[in-house]
């Protein structure tokens, strides 16, 4: 079932994590990421909407130099019910996608009703404060449509935060599935 992100207020503190990153076996923090901006992301392996983007999350990946942009992706999904989103089945997609960021496993679901992502993908951009100043979709692109996938929307967040611009506060929701919630775990947002 597609829902819309929960467009968490602008200006909230990134909610901090310790999370397991299933392709190199170690845990990765938000204090690993100095860089001014930081991009937290929740995705999964199994969705269409993530498939329809993972192309354009590496594409960001390469035209963003680590140094300016931190960018790490988290799972909730849980992988009784969707078994594609094992945290072994995390590690194949990330080496097969080519990802060149974290894509970790928030197994507790706790990381993501931090920041309250109700779908997937949902992207949350922070500035060198770890303040929110971008929350909601990469672009108008969505499966089984024309329009191609470019990031528009996410890159001009990403451009205003890096040039020391206020980031538009005009900003859409994210469309995906819905995190896969265990049962008896679902936030009351959902």
């Amino acid at each position: 079932m597609a829902v819309n992100s929960t467009m968490l207020p602008l200006g909230t503190p990134a909610p901090a994590f310790t999370l397991p990153e299933p392709l190199s076996g170690s845990s990765v923090s938000l204090e690993d990421f100095p860089q001014p901006a930081l991009l937290v992301m929740f995705i999964c392996n199994h969705c269409p909407y993530v498939q329809h983007v993972r192309r354009g999350l590496v594409q960001l990946r390469a035209d963003y130099g680590e140094a300016e942009l931190g960018m790490v992706a988290i799972s909730a999904n849980d992988p009784t019910n969707h078994p594609g989103d094992a945290p072994e089945r995390l590690a194949e997609e990330a080496q097969a996608q080519g990802y060149r960021f974290p894509y970790l496993f928030d197994e507790s679901q706790e990381t993501a009703k931090a920041y309250t992502a109700a779908c997937t993908p949902d992207f949350f951009l922070f500035g060198p404060d770890r303040r929110l100043a971008y929350r909601g979709r990469l672009d108008a692109s969505r499966p089984g449509t024309d329009v191609p996938v470019t990031g528009e929307d996410l890159r001009r967040a990403i451009d205003a935060l890096l040039g020391g611009e206020q980031v538009d506060a005009r900003q859409y929701p994210s469309l995906g599935c819905s995190i896969k919630w265990r049962a008896g775990n679902e936030p009351a947002y959902a």
